[in-house]
């Protein structure tokens, strides 16, 4: 589904990512760890097309997306890629279900199919008495699992996230890593999740372990 080679990423003369190359299959959770600095969230923001290396392919099913003019690019990202930020970065006048529709309705959707879609999630997250409710009326671990709707809204081919959990409290955090083996298995959603979590990591498919700049070690 997902294949990334050789990707460099320099910022001046720090070499952030040094030649790496990975493989993410559809269906498939795939967690990136390492320590700070190691280059995980550049990586990933390079997966997602909101940064581009100095070298090296990143393809979607064949496709170049590193090739794209910046209008195709933003569709493609809108259209195949869903975001969940450790601080969920919803939109705080707006209520859960504006938040969860704005990427269908940026991608062209019309508002009454958009909010029917929005609600559908809201209800399959279990937060049904919360969808009129503003980012601040809810909990940490609430806000994410909005965020997590929001990035499915457009049905995307992958979701990534960087460090997703890592502002919740341990109840919230497994809640929420239980959340995304489910939606794997009842929507066959892929996830690539930065983490230094090593029990969500432990229970990933694929585990890519991260040292300065390269991948040092890959898990089965």
């Amino acid at each position: 589904m997902i294949e990334i080679k050789e990707i460099t990423k320099n910022y001046g003369k720090l070499a952030v990512l040094k030649g790496v190359s990975a493989t993410i299959s559809q269906g498939e959770v795939v967690s990136i760890v390492g320590p700070s600095g190691a280059g995980k969230t550049t990586l990933l923001q390079i997966i997602g097309t909101l940064d581009k290396p100095n070298s090296g392919i990143v393809t979607y099913d064949g496709i170049d997306v590193m090739a794209l003019k910046e209008k195709e690019l933003s569709r493609f990202r809108n259209q195949n890629i869903g975001f969940v930020f450790q601080f969920h970065q919803l939109l705080p006048e707006f209520n859960c279900i504006e938040n969860v529709a704005l990427p269908a309705l940026i991608g062209g959707t019309k508002q009454s199919k958009a909010y029917s879609r929005a609600s559908e999630l809201l209800d399959f997250m279990g937060l049904t008495d919360r969808m009129k409710h503003t980012p601040a009326q809810l909990s940490g671990g609430e806000k994410q699992r909005v965020a997590v709707a929001r990035a499915l809204i457009n049905n995307p081919s992958v979701i990534l996230a960087d460090e997703p959990s890592g502002s919740l409290d341990s109840e919230n955090r497994k809640e929420l890593h239980n959340l995304f083996f489910r939606l794997r298995e009842e929507l066959g959603q892929t996830f690539v999740i930065v983490t230094h979590d090593e029990s969500l990591a432990a229970n990933t498919d694929k585990v890519f372990r991260m040292q300065d700049g390269i991948i040092v070690g890959q898990t089965l």
